[in-house]
């Protein structure tokens, strides 16, 4: 399909909004596997809040929600700690930063878009958006699959960021800033996760619309999803804190004096990282992405996963905007104020969701800790009725707890020593 029949098809698709809105106004019958209505086994419950516990501790986080479906087990949602040094205790209802997940909220919009005939995965992001000089031969799809070779803008603005929460950007003003790194390599040769890729594409996807992403995200993946609270907002209203802490003189890291940035505003991630949810939405979305629940689910969006490190097991790759470890699907990333991980199996839908309210330490402590978790849930013990799956994952929850362990930026308790 030509660039132009596509504006035709879009065109036709907007005269004919009115009358398509009663069809497309509620959400889709996702078909997800069935979830043991049970709590999960005092013993399974107690190892995953020990993992979280020494998680909280290790990026000096005052608090978290983790959300855990084991289809065939139970369910466990928690807050934990507090929202603050001196906060309230955490709630498991309370709203937070998707972070990057959004990432692969808007890869979803990008296949929906094309599912819908408006775009092709292989159109030039220059179709799109004008004065990109350099980039514009760079893919939609490309974009979505982080192979674009962009560079992330983060590093030259996360200080300003966290100096200056409240300050709004625009998507031009963080193209700038990530485009002026260059590119990291050929584009389409190798995976290098970069927001700037996903604001670039979100406006692709704004242009090719002529919607805002607020109501892209609404139309083509949250709507039809049946997520409530889930949204591209204007404000950073959300109830759990997001934390920094700090470097003293010496070097050392201020764990328990943390600056507050939970006003940072949505802007500064965009299609990046500026999505706000809540542990059930955000459940509910990985889990059917995962098994691939929508229409526009297919395989073909992960045929072609490459190694997220050169040195990195082979295990653990990634395509379609989001990461594949084993069996599961999912994002994990870090921006201001949060540590956000998100996975499912897409064998049995068991679907974990993590966020830390500091972001001090690596994005690879709150992935470890998701992993550590999934793999505690994979062992859960079958609810009445119910069989356990034999399938396993490459690892242990041993072995995510002392990653967890070595990316730790707060001191952590040592245990002490048994009697005798």
């Amino acid at each position: 399909m030509t660039r132009l029949s596509r504006v035709a098809a879009m065109a036709c698709a907007l005269a004919l909004a009115a009358v398509l809105t009663a069809c497309s106004a509620g959400p889709a019958d996702l078909e997800l596997p069935a979830q043991a209505d049970a709590a999960l086994s005092d013993d399974t419950q107690a190892q995953l809040q020990a993992a979280v516990d020494q998680a909280v501790a290790a990026s000096g986080a005052t608090g978290a929600v983790v959300g855990v479906w084991i289809p065939w087990s139970g369910s466990w949602l928690a807050g934990v700690g507090t929202t603050t040094t001196t906060g309230p205790d955490v709630a498991a209802t309370s709203t937070f930063k998707a972070g990057a997940v959004t990432r692969a909220m808007t890869c979803d919009a990008l296949y929906a878009v094309a599912d819908r005939g408006l775009v092709e995965l292989t159109d030039p992001v220059g179709d799109y958006v004008a004065g990109i000089p350099g980039y514009e031969q760079l893919t939609l799809e490309e974009l979505c699959d982080s192979t674009s070779g962009l560079q992330s803008y983060a590093p030259l603005l996360t200080a300003r960021m966290i100096a200056n929460p409240a300050r709004p950007w625009a998507p031009r003003e963080l193209l700038a800033y990530g485009m002026s790194r260059g590119l990291s390599g050929e584009p389409g040769a190798t995976f290098s996760d970069a927001d700037t890729g996903y604001v670039l594409l979100g406006q692709a996807l704004e242009h090719a619309t002529g919607a805002s992403m607020a109501e892209v995200y609404d139309e083509y993946v949250f709507t039809p999803m049946g997520l409530t609270v889930t949204a591209l907002p204007t404000t950073a209203d959300v109830q759990l804190n997001g934390l920094w802490s700090p470097s003293a003189e010496d070097g050392s890291v201020m764990c328990a004096e943390p600056t507050d940035v939970t006003a940072l505003s949505p802007s500064a991630g965009y299609s990046a990282s500026g999505v706000a949810t809540n542990l059930t939405d955000l459940g509910r979305y990985t889990q059917a992405v995962a098994v691939g629940a929508r229409s526009f689910d297919t395989d073909t969006r992960y045929e072609n996963p490459l190694p997220v490190a050169a040195d990195g097991p082979s295990w653990f790759t990634a395509d379609g905007g989001l990461y594949q470890a084993g069996t599961l699907l999912g994002q994990y990333g870090s921006m201001p104020g949060y540590l956000t991980a998100a996975f499912a199996d897409r064998d049995t839908g068991m679907t974990v969701v993590v966020v830390l309210n500091n972001s001090r330490a690596s994005s690879a402590l709150v992935r470890s800790l998701a992993w550590q978790l999934a793999a505690i849930a994979s062992k859960a013990p079958a609810a009445e009725g119910e069989t356990a799956p034999e399938a396993g994952l490459p690892w242990t929850a041993d072995d995510m707890s002392a990653q967890v362990v070595a990316a730790a930026v707060c001191p952590l308790q040592a245990e002490e020593p048994a009697d005798g």
